[in-house]
């Protein structure tokens, strides 16, 4: 097993500092949407989201598979405890001299407990299953074919992220048609923005691998941590 060195830590707490603050990006600003294609409406956090996906494969081929998943429980913690520090600033009393900004910030950070659970579960879940699809379609291809195997996981980790969390928000509130329809444009248009930051994935793996740039570095990688 290749031991990590200090360059190998420094690339790595900076691939974990773009994936909380795309993951954070997404969670917070994602409840502003744009005007898109056919009167359809696109999340703003279709910019930030699909990072987060591909981040994981990246750390994956370069580092291995429990490095991808420690990246994973990283996010699922990170979530837990934004909500819980949400939950606790949200009932602590308001001083007169701040009641100025007490409508916006109760509009922003006023999650109910549904859409909590809803984006916990659908991240977690998503992640998880990111991680998995990635290297079992590594087990066909080995280390070809980076390209396809990142835009395969990210196509089914990204439906069921997005099915997960709008039938757990959503189920009993609006028709389940209605839903689909919300669900199907949402998955299409994170896996299209993916697909269009393909070429940075390979950019950041280039970086990642720097002289190890061979096609044994994940796989002597696979136990790291």
């Amino acid at each position: 097993m290749q031991q990590l060195t200090e360059k190998d830590y420094k690339k790595i707490l900076i691939c974990l500092t773009l994936y909380i603050s795309s993951l954070f990006a997404a969670n917070t600003l994602g409840m502003k949407l744009m005007p898109f294609l056919l009167g359809t409406h696109l999340s703003v956090a279709v910019f930030s989201f699909p990072i987060v996906f591909i981040m994981t494969d990246i750390i994956g081929e370069v580092y291995g598979k429990k490095m991808a998943k420690n990246f994973v429980w990283a996010g699922i913690i990170s979530i837990f405890l934004f909500l819980l520090y949400s939950f606790i600033s949200m009932i602590m009393p308001w001083a007169e001299k701040s009641l100025w900004a007490k409508d916006g910030y109760n509009l922003v950070f006023g999650i109910s407990v549904r859409f909590s659970i809803a984006s916990l579960v659908a991240y977690a879940l998503g992640e998880y299953q990111d991680v998995l699809s990635f290297f079992f379609f590594k087990k066909y291809t080995g280390d070809r074919y980076f390209w396809l195997r990142s835009n395969l996981s990210n196509l089914w980790s990204q439906l069921l992220d997005s099915t997960i969390f709008m039938f757990i928000a959503y189920l009993g509130i609006m028709p389940v048609r209605t839903i689909l329809l919300i669900i199907i444009p949402w998955w299409a248009y994170k896996v299209f923005m993916g697909f269009l930051y393909t070429p940075l994935s390979y950019l950041g793996i280039r970086l990642l691998r720097g002289k190890n740039n061979n096609a044994n570095y994940s796989s002597q990688n696979q136990n790291i941590l």
